[in-house]
């Protein structure tokens, strides 16, 4: 039997065998009290790494599915929305909302730089405008967005703020109400440590209020579908939940929450510090401003001379090690993202968590 790769990209994560344990265990019953205790546990624990008292819905999804919920359900065609493209998932926003036929500002940076929200407040007063869709942790560079910045300018423009938050939750310091966030979104398998299909979306009572007069189409990732099902004596999913996958999560979040979300970030940065004075110790250089704040993800220059897709295609055929390669004008570039993140609180445990 060929022995397993480790797993140091951005995403999927390795996964503890307690939360394989957990989906391999028999499924309780999506509509009833079994499955009604766990969502409303899930969402509790959700809650908690959000930093917020809103609404948190869950979707079987990737984490784009919960990006297009967000677009699909507080907007209707025409909407001016201001995007800060600084990578493949800036682009990705900028795709999305395109896709549902609304009049997209975007701002272009050169990949591996940082939102400025300075930008964003002379391009929110250039029109009116009503949202803004900004990456916290953008994964194709490693570069965390200063969102809390953001998030100001927006709301003293009257619009509504949107962050992807799919490789950051869990991994840096973030917090939904405190910063004034309308809608926050994230995903199972990245600072978490669960197996990929799940997504989450944190939504303020000023989102619920914008979903109530948008007008583009949605059914599955309607949330209001989603809020009144959880609404239930006993909550539930609308439509079927991938059940083993929710049950995994719980272990997760269990395992994540054991030393408190303070103790697993503290965590990241000290595993994200090591990892980047290692690349330094061999020579090698960070992508990305700010380094110093990317503990979810660290991007590392090719050396001169060094094709970036090659150098991952070897690691991963000789050592069994997989990395992620640049991506975009990054292609060849850059050797991606090497590990951060952070371990589980049981040494039993050898695995590194990461985000996307």
């Amino acid at each position: 039997m060929d022995r397993p790769e480790t797993i140091l990209a951005p995403g999927p994560t390795p996964v503890p065998p307690e939360v394989y344990l957990a989906q391999a265990s028999p499924i309780v019953y999506h509509r009833g009290p079994g499955y009604g205790n766990l969502l409303r546990e899930v969402t509790e624990d959700l809650k908690r790494l959000f930093s917020t008292t809103n609404d948190v819905l869950l979707f079987t999804s990737s984490g784009t599915g919960g990006l297009e919920s967000a677009v699909a359900n507080l907007f209707s065609p025409g909407d001016r929305v201001v995007v800060p493209s600084a990578g493949y998932f800036g682009e990705r926003f900028v795709k999305l909302a395109r896709a549902y036929r609304l009049d997209v500002r975007v701002i272009d940076y050169e990949w591996g730089r940082a939102v400025d929200a300075a930008d964003v407040e002379r391009a929110l007063a250039e029109a009116p405008t009503k949202g803004v869709l900004v990456q916290h942790s953008e994964t194709s560079t490693g570069v965390v967005h200063d969102v809390e910045a953001v998030a100001r300018v927006a709301r003293a423009a009257g619009a509504l703020v949107v962050v992807d938050a799919v490789s950051s939750l869990g991994a840096v310091p973030f917090d939904c109400d405190g910063w004034g966030i309308d809608v926050a979104i994230s995903g199972s398998q990245k600072a978490l440590s669960a197996t990929p299909g799940l997504a989450f979306v944190a939504v303020s009572a000023a989102a619920w209020a914008a979903a109530e007069t948008a007008q583009s189409p949605r059914f599955y990732f309607d949330w209001k579908l989603a809020k009144a099902s959880y609404d239930l004596p006993n909550p539930e999913n609308p439509f079927t939940p991938a059940i083993s996958l929710v049950q995994g999560l719980h272990a997760a979040l269990r395992l994540y929450l054991q030393d408190g979300v303070e103790g697993a970030l503290r965590r990241h940065r000290r595993l994200s510090r090591a990892v980047k004075e290692g690349v330094r110790a061999l020579g090698l250089d960070l992508f990305g401003d700010h380094p110093e704040r990317g503990w979810a993800v660290t991007a590392v220059r090719a050396p001169e001379g060094i094709d970036g897709n090659e150098l991952v295609a070897r690691c991963r055929r000789d050592h069994g090690v997989i990395l992620a390669p640049g991506q975009g004008p990054l292609k060849a570039r850059s050797s991606g993202s090497a590990t951060s993140g952070t371990t589980r609180s049981s040494t039993s445990w050898p695995g590194l968590r990461r985000s996307r």
